[in-house]
């Protein structure tokens, strides 16, 4: 069992909360405030109770500058090949400012005493941004050291962020054995909700999936299929199971025959997007559906002239009445774009770690929190 807010003491506690602020930036200007919008229910469940609270989390994948002693390293190069600087969470704080209505101490310095004075100085009720989490070393290493100073600094951990749960990193499963922990407001929907498609949908269950790489997706559409009555495959993913074939092995897909496979056939250059005659067969299957997961686009999306497909299918989604469930970074930009995001019952925050859960593998994150 996983303890929720309402299981621990809040009042008058420091609390560290991991949220998800992996959001797109550029040049210093957030490009889509969906997951920060999504973490802000807890922060105020919290601040609300009079708790202090110590917010963090990452950025991008920066080379790691800091060590917890600490020593600076300058100049270490960015896993995404950018200057480390323009992974600084100050954007995050300011977003977060406007969302909460409040000020957000954003703490630049490394995790020290000067960082631990300024927390020590954060009123309770109010709240404080730690410095991108992956600039240090041994966050992503689980560092037991690492992970013992940044535990230091509460009373309480809640992981809040379920998109990097299937990551053993010192912020999302160090800090549980250290500190009494929950899972916070937005974690625990995400369980709720993806649980329920994993484990029990209202049926009938149509499943759409874009994107390619069907070896990512694998052990996904095996778990899935044994719940959906009709899974829709877009063409990237068509053509390469008919080029390569289902994948086999531990981890291939194995079991489909619960489900009705429908494949794309026809697109718009080469595949960019569907062709009106595989969007009116998807339109088709979706009838009469109850429950309706949608996982990835199913376009060259980031060009308008290949969206066709992907909004007609969301369109035809909302419109079936089901209940409706989407996720993937890519898809819930796309959604947010038309103004569909909030029509849908609910859209992850997870890309992986949502393929993984709902694939029925353990995520280190959520095995961490339980008792």
């Amino acid at each position: 069992m996983i303890p929720t807010l309402k299981d621990v003491e809040i009042q008058g506690r420091r609390v560290l909360v991991r949220a998800s602020l992996n959001v797109p930036v550029e040049n210093g200007v957030i490009q889509d405030d969906f997951r920060l919008r999504e973490s802000t229910a807890t922060i105020r469940f919290l601040t609300e109770r009079n708790a202090k609270c110590v917010v963090f989390g990452h950025l991008g994948r920066p080379a790691p500058i800091w060590e917890i002693h600490p020593v600076i390293r300058q100049g270490a190069p960015s896993h995404d090949g950018a200057d480390p600087k323009e992974l600084s969470l100050s954007p995050i704080a300011k977003r977060m400012e406007e969302l909460l209505g409040k000020e957000v101490k954003f703490l630049a310095d490394p995790i020290g005493e000067g960082v631990r004075k300024r927390i020590e100085a954060v009123q309770f009720g109010d709240v404080a941004l730690l410095e991108n989490i992956r600039f240090y070393y041994g966050e992503k290493e689980n560092d037991p050291v690492f992970a013992k100073h940044l535990a230091a600094l509460g009373d309480l951990y809640v992981n809040d962020a379920f998109a990097v749960c299937h990551r053993a990193h010192a912020s999302v499963v160090g800090l549980p054995p250290l500190l009494p922990s929950a899972m916070g407001l937005l974690l625990e929907k995400e369980v709720s909700v993806l649980g329920k498609i994993r484990e029990r949908p209202e049926k009938p269950m149509v499943v759409v999936v874009g994107g390619a790489k069907v070896e990512t997706k694998a052990a996904f559409l095996t778990a899935i299929s044994k719940h959906a009555d009709v899974i829709l495959l877009g063409n990237l993913i068509s053509e390469e199971i008919k080029e390569k074939g289902l994948p086999a092995g531990r981890q291939g897909l194995q079991v489909v025959e619960d489900a009705e496979l429908v494949y794309a056939t026809d697109g718009v250059d080469g595949g960019f997007d569907l062709g009106p005659d595989t969007v009116q067969r998807f339109i088709g299957k979706m009838k009469g559906a109850r429950t309706i997961f949608w996982a990835g686009p199913l376009g060259k999306i980031e060009e308008e002239k290949y969206e066709k497909g992907s909004l007609a299918v969301a369109e035809a989604i909302l419109k079936s009445g089901a209940f409706a469930v989407a996720g993937g970074g890519d898809l819930g930009a796309f959604l947010n774009k038309h103004n569909l995001r909030e029509k849908f019952d609910h859209v992850s925050t997870g890309g992986g770690a949502m393929l993984a859960f709902l694939a029925g593998e353990k995520l280190p994150g959520l095995e961490a929190l339980e008792q």
